[in-house]
């Protein structure tokens, strides 16, 4: 009984992924859809392996008595994930580790670790408190108004708390990456991560200088594609940098007020599983 349910759980994962396109609308619209696509799949599946785990190997369920197999399968599958989520927490102590041997500087009024590289690049690297790290070459090829359109957009990757949070969705992202469109979905966050920080700095800085520096900043960069990194040029293919530019040259809407979003409500419905529970005996 235990298996069927956890088909049950994953069939209707799959399709929900499977349905999942790019919406059109502003950044805030399109972040609340792509993330409630990007977590529900997960959160069902983990919530249908909790629930094998919480009735055990004995008894029956629905007069259908339950075994070892899918037991087992749950276990190893919750030890596969936790495994994956320490490895990337190991990388990421690391990364830390290693831009805390960089020299620090105030630049612009930030607290900057500085890289021995002509190559322009600017990044937040850890977790919660992350370090902003920036090339000696965006020192010395952007002026001092460029410089702070990208610490600006910085601090807003800060003030969102992107790595902290990017670091466990990265993590879902690894565990689910057999599921369709995990990908997908995840460049989508990293493009809608980049304008939400677009948004918020444009709103301190000339909307076009920020543009100016992301130009500069993408001919020359190497984006590091991890989890607990937030570089000023993310998802910096051609498509997605003219999305960022023209988000950044066209008049923006003034932010929609904060309403109920009915899509967290279905999530939900991720919590079935649990419902199982009481009729195992």
């Amino acid at each position: 009984m235990h298996t069927i349910m956890i088909l049950a759980a994953l069939a209707v994962a799959w399709n929900v992924r499977q349905n999942w396109s790019s919406a059109s609308g502003d950044w805030q619209q399109r972040w609340k859809q792509t993330l409630w696509f990007f977590l529900f799949p997960p959160l069902m599946l983990a919530i249908a392996g909790i629930s094998v785990l919480c009735m055990g190997t004995q008894g029956k369920m629905l007069g259908l008595s339950v075994g070892w197999y899918s037991y087992g399968l749950t276990v190893i599958g919750f030890i596969v994930a936790i495994a994956l989520g320490v490895k990337l927490a190991w990388q990421g102590w690391r990364a830390v580790s290693q831009t805390r041997t960089y020299p620090q500087e105030q630049v612009e009024g930030a607290s900057c670790r500085i890289l021995a590289t002509p190559i322009l690049f600017s990044a937040l690297v850890g977790f919660w408190r992350p370090e902003l790290v920036v090339s000696q070459g965006l020192l010395y090829v952007l002026t001092p108004e460029q410089l702070a359109a990208v610490i600006a957009h910085e601090q807003a990757h800060y003030h969102y708390r992107d790595t902290f949070w990017f670091f466990w969705l990265g993590w879902i992202r690894t565990c689910t990456g057999w599921l369709p469109q995990t990908e997908a979905l995840w460049e989508e966050l990293l493009l809608l991560r980049e304008l939400r920080a677009d948004n918020r700095a444009a709103q301190q800085v000339d909307p076009l200088t920020l543009a100016e520096s992301l130009l500069l900043v993408v001919r020359s960069a190497i984006v590091p594609m991890t989890s607990f990194c937030a570089a000023f040029s993310a998802a910096s293919q051609a498509e997605r940098l003219s999305e960022r530019i023209n988000a950044l040259l066209e008049p923006s809407a003034p932010p929609t007020q904060s309403q109920f979003n009915w899509s967290w409500l279905w999530l939900l419905l991720a919590f079935l599983p649990l419902i199982t529970v009481p009729f195992h005996s």
